[in-house]
Formats: structure tokens, C-alpha cells, sequence
């Protein structure tokens, strides 16, 4: 599934009764369980995973009713790959407030990856569970997008055993024409894309792109597409869209780079947003993987003739991500020759 980052969350201000505070010993213990929440969301932001679900785990000790604290540590847990601990802590998000559609959305998106690492027995309970709260959560907020293209993802791929079907996606599709252009054609491309109609996939995307898209995340999905379809121009012109729209995002820098790299162009500056790319970039979903970053590296540097740094980087691309097949072939390549 493409996962989009959830988008309107609610800040929640949470206040305990007088009759369980004490005096200075509640200030201390109100202002510990701040910095823990604050150190856990700055580790989260740092990629550093593991220290955040310790720091926020101590916050949520401290407030074990916290929604925004249970929210985080869904989401590290998720880039951990700890996905039943995920799915508790989604779950005790959505029981402090069962009216928060973000909440809902991504206990969808917990249950939705254990789906994929589990049997298919077991995976198609947790499909339907993951309908449901993509369900849930549009209907608590029609304009939470990022949940509606989860759902319209589901029902265009899913069979209708687990609760999609196309017949479903279609009314929600729809509904997005009135609502926001991009997040409509979008929706369009990516159901076309899920049934392989690259071509239609191909203009509808287009079309979300030139209705002026305020989604990052959107647009450097449709980057992703790009990449795979070697669409050099297109390619381009999402990087330009998406530095518009984000200017801060990192995100930008890998997609042009990969542009230039298609295009055999400028190949200093492709290699200097690369590295800048790795410098800047949080290792999370949704964005280009580090090991992917190295990858287009090596293909630079190869295409240069410069061998011994080609070799460098895809060992780097392997050393991060073992299973990475393109790399070990061009090694490969590179040793044999």
C-alpha cells in the first residue's frame, strides 16, 4: 500500500483532576512527561526509532490516555516493523478518542501491514479490519485525504472476500471530483494503476499534477511511478511541483537527481543532490530509501567510468539493505569486468 502521511491531526490538551495532582512533586512529573513526549517526537523526526519508542513509552506511563503520545508510537513501531505493538498502540489511540479519524486511519494502516507479513489465512481477517477502519475513519472526516486514497487503494486492489471491489472505489473516486482536483485525478491514476492501465494511469497523473497537488506525499508517489516508468521529463517536472509545494522537503533533491541521471545531464549536480538527499532525508516510509539513494549513486558514478567509487556506493546500497537486487548485480558486473 502507498502509504500517505496522515494529514489534519488534532492536538489534544489533556488535563487530569485536581484530586490526582500533588502540589510540586505534579509539576515535575507534568513537566518530565513533556520532555518525554518532546524527545521522543525529536527522535522520531531523527529516525532514530528505538530511542524514540523508549522516550515516548516513559510519556505514556505518565499519561496513558495521551491519544498524540499512542499515535507516535504507532508510527515508530511501524518503521520498526514491530507491527503488533503498532496495532496496541493504534488501538489505545483510538479508545482515547474514537471520534479522531487520523486515529482510526492509522490503526487501518497497522493492521494493513501486518496483513502483508503475515499467512493468508491470518491475513485476511486482518484485511477486513483495515477496511473498516479506513471506512471509519472517512466517515469521521470526508476531507482527511490521506485516508480516502487508502480506502479507494483497498477497494481497487482487494478482492471483495476482504471488503473491496472496484464497484466501491468507484462512489469515492467520485466524490474527490468535487472536493480537490489533484487528490481526484490521483485517485484515478492509482486505481488504473493497480489494475496495470499504465497508460491511463500515466494521464491521470498527469492531470493530478497540473491541478496544482498540496500534498507532497502525493506528489512524490506519483515520483515513485515515475522512476519505474524511466520518465525522465515527468520525473523533472514532479521534482519542480513537489520543491513548490514543499520547498523543505527533501524528497525533491532525489527526484530531480534521478531526472538528470536518466537524462545524462549535469552529473556534478546530480551527484551533489544525492548526498544532500542522504544528509537530509529521514529513513521512513515514504521516502526514497537511503540504500536506493547509494544505488542511483553507483549507477552515476558507473555511467562516469569511475569504477572504484561506483563500487563503493553499491556496497553502501547493500550494507543497508542486503536484499537489494540491482546493487548486488551491478557488483557483480563490476567484479566480473
Amino acid at each position: 500500500m502507498h502509504r500517505r502521511e496522515g494529514r489534519g491531526r488534532r492536538t489534544r490538551v489533556w488535563v487530569l483532576p485536581a484530586i490526582l495532582l500533588a502540589g510540586t512533586a505534579s509539576v515535575w512529573g507534568g513537566t518530565k512527561q513533556s520532555e518525554a513526549l518532546e524527545a521522543g517526537r525529536r527522535d522520531y523526526e531523527k529516525s532514530y526509532y528505538t530511542k524514540a519508542v523508549q522516550e515516548l513509552q516513559a510519556a505514556a506511563a505518565q499519561e496513558p490516555g495521551n491519544g498524540e503520545i499512542q499515535l507516535l508510537l504507532t508510527k515508530s513501531f511501524l518503521e520498526l516493523g514491530e507491527h503488533d505493538a503498532a496495532i496496541a498502540s493504534a488501538e489505545r489511540a483510538v479508545a482515547s478518542d474514537p471520534e479522531s479519524s487520523v486515529y482510526h486511519e492509522w490503526l487501518g494502516k497497522a493492521y494493513g501491514e501486518k496483513a502483508s507479513h503475515v499467512s493468508m489465512f491470518s491475513a485476511l481477517g486482518l484485511a477486513r479490519k483495515t477496511h473498516k477502519e479506513f471506512e471509519i475513519a472517512v466517515q469521521l472526516d470526508e476531507k482527511n485525504y490521506s485516508a480516502r486514497q487508502d480506502l479507494i487503494e483497498f477497494d481497487c486492489s482487494a478482492p471483495s472476500l476482504v471488503g473491496g471491489g472496484e464497484d466501491k472505489a468507484k462512489p469515492e473516486i467520485e466524490k474527490l471530483k468535487s472536493m480537490d482536483a489533484a487528490e481526484w485525478h490521483y485517485a484515478e491514476g492509482n486505481c488504473r494503476r493497480q489494475r496495470k492501465d499504465l497508460a491511463g494511469a500515466d494521464s491521470e497523473f498527469q492531470l493530478a499534477l497540473a491541478s496544482h497537488p498540496k500534498s507532497a506525499d502525493l506528489i512524490y508517489d506519483i515520483g515513485d511511478y515515475e522512476v519505474r516508468r524511466g520518465n525522465a521529463e515527468r520525473l523533472l517536472e514532479t521534482a519542480e511541483i513537489g520543491e513548490r509545494a514543499a520547498p523543505a522537503d527533501p524528497r525533491g533533491m532525489f527526484y530531480r537527481a534521478v531526472s538528470l541521471i536518466l537524462r545524462n545531464e549535469k552529473e556534478e549536480e546530480a551527484q551533489r543532490l544525492l548526498r544532500e538527499y542522504l544528509q537530509k532525508a529521514p529513513k521512513r516510509t515514504g521516502y526514497p530509501r537511503h540504500a536506493t539513494a547509494h544505488e542511483w549513486l553507483g549507477r552515476l558514478l558507473e555511467n562516469k567510468g569511475e569504477k572504484e567509487a561506483a563500487v563503493k556506493e553499491y556496497e553502501a546500497a547493500l550494507q543497508l539493505d542486503p536484499r537489494d537486487k540491482n546493487a548486488r548485480e551491478a557488483l557483480k558486473r563490476l567484479r566480473k569486468n
